[in-house]
């Protein structure tokens, strides 16, 4: 059984992984077609400075987040926003770190996509909204579920660059890796099975949703 200061680190956890997932997909659709479907110059800096997240410490991640949002800082003195030590601050973090995981799967997904079938879909009268919502995305469903899987999960786990730039404030900020670190450091490590269970079994059922989704279609459609 939850105590309800797990519980609440739960519901934070949630809130934060859940806003950093729509802050992944809003840049990240357009970005992953972008890199699959164009070639222009700066692509290769453009594809490294994407993924670099993925390589980089995420305390690091999180001082330049410090950096940029401080109210002295580079970003929150133009723009005026307190966004340190809140739960939008964690789920930025999150977002961030893990975006290249969205996008390098809905990439992967988007450049098997046969492009002849986008040129049919564009001959046939169908606009390139049409054809990236009707042809491309559907095609590269399987791709865009794993990211999502992978960022969803990627964000509820993050832990190094969330305690930076959103601190561990129960109730406000602590998410459950955050809750275990400090039960860890304070309690009984028995104490934490609680938390591990939970956070283990979303990401499970997580997966497993993901997975039936993301199965090919069994009968043909139409997609124009």
């Amino acid at each position: 059984m939850l105590s309800a200061a797990e519980v609440s680190a739960l519901w934070v956890s949630l809130k934060v992984a859940l806003t950093a997932l729509v802050l992944m997909v809003i840049p990240g659709v357009p970005l992953a077609w972008l890199l699959a479907r164009r070639s222009f110059p700066g692509h290769a800096l453009l594809d490294a400075f994407t993924s670099l997240p993925l390589v980089l410490p995420p305390v690091v991640t999180g001082y330049v987040l410090l950096w940029l949002l401080a109210p002295s800082g580079w970003l929150g003195s133009r723009v005026g926003l307190d966004l340190l030590f809140t739960w939008f601050a964690a789920a930025l973090a999150a977002a961030i770190v893990a975006f290249p995981l969205f996008v390098r799967s809905l990439r992967a997904a988007i450049e098997n996509v046969d492009p002849r079938l986008e040129e049919a879909a564009a001959n046939l009268g169908a606009s390139p909204w049409r054809v990236a919502t009707r042809v491309t995305l559907p095609l590269a469903r399987t791709g865009l579920w794993t990211g999502l899987v992978l960022g969803f999960s990627r964000a509820l786990g993050e832990f190094g660059a969330t305690i930076l730039v959103a601190g561990n404030i129960p109730g406000r900020t602590q998410t459950i890796p955050l809750a275990i670190f400090t039960t860890s450091q304070t309690s009984d490590l028995g104490e934490i099975l609680p938390l591990v269970a939970v956070i283990s079994g979303i990401s499970f059922v997580a997966v497993l949703v993901a997975g039936r989704l993301g199965r090919p279609r069994s009968t043909g459609s139409s997609w124009v």
